[in-house]
């Protein structure tokens, strides 16, 4: 039986002071929570003491023993501190509370702020910062200031709001204002996500947090070579460690070895005899009785290498006739290309004309919960545990490796702890499945932070050399755009990607001529696939360079630059494809910021601009599916089953609101259930698409419910299906290449001496708002996320494949201190043949930032930029 571990539990090991003298050998005495308890005494820290002894979960992992998330956090003698920090021997003598020692209303009441302004997503940081909210109240009060809040914050990382409603929701709590939560009832209603409280309550358990009889614990061994030759794999050693129970390895996998999303390249182990291709291939999984005893044997296991060159360059790998990855011919992933007109007769009768090649770099995703797999073997389907993207094709790749049928394992959907598209791609779910498999026992493996940065694809680096002309008017002639991505050694969705950007390369303009080509390499760096933006931002950072280029030599403003050539209904848009009456955004996005654009340039202001569109969906010619099931149940209840991945953007939120608008019902009624056990859906949950996707096939399943009555223990199906899209390849004349796009104008306002910005107006068609608070917060987490982008985030690696920024803190993520104001204000210009109007918020928030931030920089100094990340101080670079 699955459970999760919300307290103290005695039968973990945990013992209260009663049932053991404080003189037994290799215990430590705390108090937590009031209660005074014995706990090994070989703990690393007081974190790995409440979560893995006493079953304490509010306080979560998100990168032990570093102390740089905040996640761990719990107060020690009424201070806040992060428990991954703290040894038995400094906590011991102290007082440890968590959240769950919290007396139940103010527990009530931090959980309540934080509903009510939307100040959570995914949740998976939000009980660290609730107890750093407590401490910094009972120390200021009412003198608590938004200052003090945004540097006391330092500590906490969280990726997905941006900290604006953050410090909102503490605001709330000194004032003494909170309100009585409460679900939204109807579409366009600003309301509480579904599970709110739970979630910043750390009640509601992520996988890590997930236990069952029998269970044991697993780990990786990873590669210590990014490219080498695997002579032999000796763990003999690490098979001798007391509480050992298991060690498996290439050779124990009765399927398939190798799996993928779309091509099955990536090995879920190199076997002897094989070869490394970057430092996240895994060589064995070590299975224990304890975590801790199963990270000490895989460090113990000794590995036998020929270490070779790695290529860790895009051009190498091209240039190279030696293939960089094991098994697979040539180091060139994809070549995506299109053209329309004339571009070099374009570009000649050009009045002005612009050539210069921008570079972006590799970004780490950084979601607060590391990758955790829990697979449970029984009498009827191995059960698999993932928060993963897409449990459909966990299932399939995982039966595929076990070598049994896909209805022999369910992958029960676990929401997740941040996602951005890393967790599309599997990481520990094939080998946690493999060895539960083969013991018959309950296993569990979760990645360490460091695991988790090797493991997973990242955003491409991409290379972008590209043309532009425009008319003596500012009007656009031509575009030309080269573009190469290092996409590490497998397939992951880099393919997509490098498709994704070459058709994003035209951004929101009208462009009569426009030839593109982007090549997606293989080398021996981090894989790189999904991150939001999917390659739109790699390229609408050059594509918006090179219109404020143009715009300077032709003396006009880039707002006006991008007025005269945007997007209407009825123009041929980048591959060809003919605009519908949703493009509309475009325009009426840039009409919504000019008068703060003209106020802060009239304030002497630095400014910058920034169009963008991204699709929403997978396009393309794929078909896309979304099935949902409503039923009625004896207790009056409401369950709605969907397919898509919960991960903070809140599509939950979405099947609850679209439900009790539909059937007309209270929505405390309605349990929203991911149903893994049928087929509901396709694909991932990526491309902007679950609010879209999802929203329909509910949308439908409550119109099949409301046409047959409503009746009591009937399944009501519907669906929402995309089926009208056209592949590049297909050679269509004007293809249809996505069915709906976002559309964001983006103004960057900076201090004109310093640099400093000061403000981001994001101004987002979104064509239909379900609920506008939570849209709210996607468009400020991905603002902050993007200014990340433009100003500091970077994974890069050294010559040997190893990346050189291995911890949280190193990796530039901007903290609450950094955050300027961020306005968020919505548009919604429908579009056409989706559910409501709906556009895709979840990616688009970031496309046009690093573009209106390299433009106001060049507003402070006259330098034009053209590498991320970048800063006031560096000239633009060749």
């Amino acid at each position: 039986m699955l459970l999760t571990t919300p307290g103290i539990t005695p039968s973990m090991a945990a013992v209260l002071k009663g049932d053991m003298t404080p003189t037994t050998p290799g215990t430590t005495e705390l108090a937590v929570n009031g209660d005074v308890v014995l706990v090994r005494a070989d703990h690393p820290h007081l974190l790995a003491a409440l979560r893995d002894e006493l079953g304490i979960t509010s306080p979560k992992d998100g990168c032990s023993p570093s102390g740089q998330c905040g996640a761990c956090t719990v107060l020690l003698d009424g201070k806040a501190i992060q428990s991954c920090l703290v040894d038995l021997e400094k906590a011991s003598g102290k007082d440890v509370t968590t959240l769950e020692g919290f007396e139940p209303e103010e527990r009530n009441r931090l959980a309540t702020a934080f509903a009510v302004t939307g100040a959570l997503q995914c949740g998976f940081c939000t009980p660290g910062i609730l107890v750093r909210t407590k401490a910094l109240l009972d120390q200021k009060g009412k003198d608590l200031t938004r200052e003090t809040t945004a540097g006391r914050l330092g500590g906490h990382l969280c990726r997905c709001t941006g900290y604006t409603k953050i410090f909102d929701a503490i605001e709330m709590l000194r004032d003494g204002t909170v309100p009585v939560p409460g679900l939204p009832t109807a579409i366009g209603e600003s309301g509480t996500k579904y599970e709110a409280t739970q979630l910043a309550l750390g009640d509601r358990g992520y996988v890590d947090d997930l236990t069952a009889d029998g269970m044991l614990h697993a780990a990786l061994k990873l590669a210590d070579h990014a490219r080498a030759d695997v002579i032999r794999i000796d763990t003999s050693a690490a098979a001798l460690i007391d509480g050992v129970i298991g060690i498996f390895t290439a050779a124990d996998v009765p399927g398939e070895l190798r799996v993928g999303i779309i091509d099955t390249d990536w090995p879920v182990f190199i076997p002897e005899g094989g070869r490394t291709s970057y430092l996240g291939d895994v060589l064995a999984i070590v299975v224990a009785d304890r975590v801790d005893i199963a990270r000490k044997a895989a460090g113990m296991i000794e590995v036998t290498y020929d270490v070779l060159t790695p290529f860790t360059g895009a051009d190498a790998a091209l240039a190279a006739d030696e293939d960089a990855v094991w098994g697979l011919d040539g180091n060139v992933l994809s070549r995506t290309a299109y053209s329309r007109g004339d571009v070099d007769e374009a570009l000649r009768g050009s009045a002005f004309a612009v050539h210069e090649t921008f570079f972006t770099q590799r970004v780490e995703h950084a979601f607060l919960e590391p990758e955790s797999t829990l697979a449970v073997p029984g009498d009827g389907p191995l059960l698999v545990y993932s928060g993963g993207q897409g449990v459909w094709d966990d299932r399939n790749q995982i039966a595929s490796v076990l070598a049994i049928e896909v209805d022999e394992v369910v992958v029960e959907l676990v929401s997740n702890g941040g996602a951005f598209g890393g967790k599309e791609d599997m990481a520990n779910q094939a080998q946690t499945a493999l060895a539960a498999h083969l013991l018959q026992r309950p296993v569990k493996c979760t990645l360490t932070r460091e695991q988790s940065l090797l493991m997973h694809a990242k955003r491409h680096p991409i290379r972008i050399e590209a043309w532009a002309g425009c008319d003596a008017d500012g009007r656009l002639t031509a575009v030309r755009a080269k573009m190469v991505g290092d996409s590490g050694p497998y397939a992951s969705v880099g393919m997509k990607v490098l498709e994704r950007a070459a058709g994003h390369a035209s951004g929101p303009y009208v462009i009569p001529a426009i030839d593109v080509e982007a090549v997606a390499v293989r080398t021996n760096n981090p894989v790189c696939g999904a991150f939001r933006g999917f390659g739109a931002n790699q390229a609408q950072f050059a594509t918006e360079g090179l219109i404020d280029r143009l715009a300077e030599q032709v003396g006009i403003s880039g707002w006006e630059m991008r007025s005269r050539n945007v997007v209407t209904p009825g123009v041929v848009w980048g591959p060809g494809q003919i605009m519908d009456a949703g493009c509309e955004g475009a325009r009426r996005c840039l009409d919504v910021v000019k008068p703060a654009y003209d106020a802060a340039r009239a304030a002497g202001k630095a400014v910058g601009l920034g169009l963008g569109l991204k699709n929403s969906g997978l396009g393309n010619g794929s078909l896309e599916i979304s099935r949902a099931v409503v039923r009625f149940e004896e207790d009056g209840t409401v369950e709605v089953r969907h397919c898509w991945t919960e991960m903070g953007q809140g599509i939950h939120t979405v099947a609850l609101q679209v439900a009790a608008s539909e059937l007309g019902i209270d929505p405390t009624r309605i349990r929203v259930v991911v149903d893994t056990t049928r087929e509901l859906g396709a694909g991932q949950t990526t491309g902007s698409r679950g609010t879209l996707m999802g929203a329909g096939g509910v949308a439908d399943a409550c119109r099949v419910a409301n046409e047959a009555g409503q009746a009591i223990g009937v399944d009501y199906v519907g669906e929402y299906r995309v089926d009208w899209t056209n592949a590049l390849e297909d050679g269509a004349h004007n293809p249809i290449i996505h069915s709906a796009f976002g559309y964001a104008a983006q103004l960057v306002i900076a201090d004109p001496n310093t640099g400093k910005i000061e403000k981001v107006v994001a101004v987002h068609d979104v064509g239909k708002a379900i609920n506008p608070m939570l849209v709210e917060g996607q468009i400020e987490g991905a603002v902050h996320m993007g200014l990340g982008y433009a100003l500091s985030e970077e994974f890069p690696t050294d010559d040997t494949g190893m990346p050189t920024n291995m911890t949280l803190r190193s990796l530039g993520i901007l903290r609450a201190k950094d955050i300027p104001e961020i306005e968020a204000i919505l548009v919604e210009v429908p579009q056409p043949r989706a559910p409501y109007g709906i556009k895709g918020v979840g990616e688009i928030g970031l496309v046009p930032t690093a573009g209106a931030v390299a433009a106001a920089f060049h507003d402070v100094d006259g330098v034009w930029r053209n590498r991320l990340p970048m800063t006031i101080h560096h000239p633009i670079q060749k």
